[in-house]
């Protein structure tokens, strides 16, 4: 996410974050250098050297936090950031099971019915073009199942 621009609000208590996803804000309690009343923003900037995809912060005091624009997505529970990161926890799932696997590579691009470039496609943590069902089959095939547990954000921690 590349950011446009970045500015404190301190009514709100958080870093308010523009960028082609609309404006995003960002509490001061979820960085890891938390500004206070008696240490608050003295500067705040889209850091260059980041590529503009984060930010830095420099306290009154002269600490200094950088924040990257994926923790913001994440915060904000950005649906399109929530599937990059199951992707890419399901793809390197499927790269140590085919490592423990009987399998030979062959074997399982013939059960997946598809060719070697496809399933080397599948086996890349970089690529977020493919999908979770072709992700989940070559799961499957591998002889896993896969459970999607879903619970309540509670701090119970009970699945619902």
């Amino acid at each position: 996410m590349k950011i446009r621009s970045v500015m404190c609000n301190n009514r709100k208590k958080a870093f308010q974050v523009k960028s082609s996803k609309g404006t995003l804000l960002l509490p001061y309690s979820k960085v890891d250098i938390r500004p206070s009343t008696s240490d608050p923003v003295a500067r705040v900037f889209v850091d260059k050297e980041l590529g503009g995809e984060g930010f830095t912060y420099v306290l009154a005091s002269g600490k200094e936090g950088t924040v990257h624009g994926e923790q913001v997505l994440e915060y904000n529970q950005d649906p399109t950031f929530l599937r990059d990161a199951l992707l890419y926890k399901l793809t390197i799932e499927a790269q140590r099971r085919i490592e423990k696997s009987p399998l030979s590579k062959r074997e399982i691009i013939r059960r997946l019915r598809t060719s070697a470039t496809q399933l080397y496609r599948l086996l890349d943590q970089t690529n977020y073009r493919k999908s979770v069902d072709q992700l989940l089959s070559l799961l499957h095939v591998l002889d896993c199942d896969v459970d999607l547990l879903v619970r309540s954000r509670s701090s119970s921690g009970k699945a619902a």
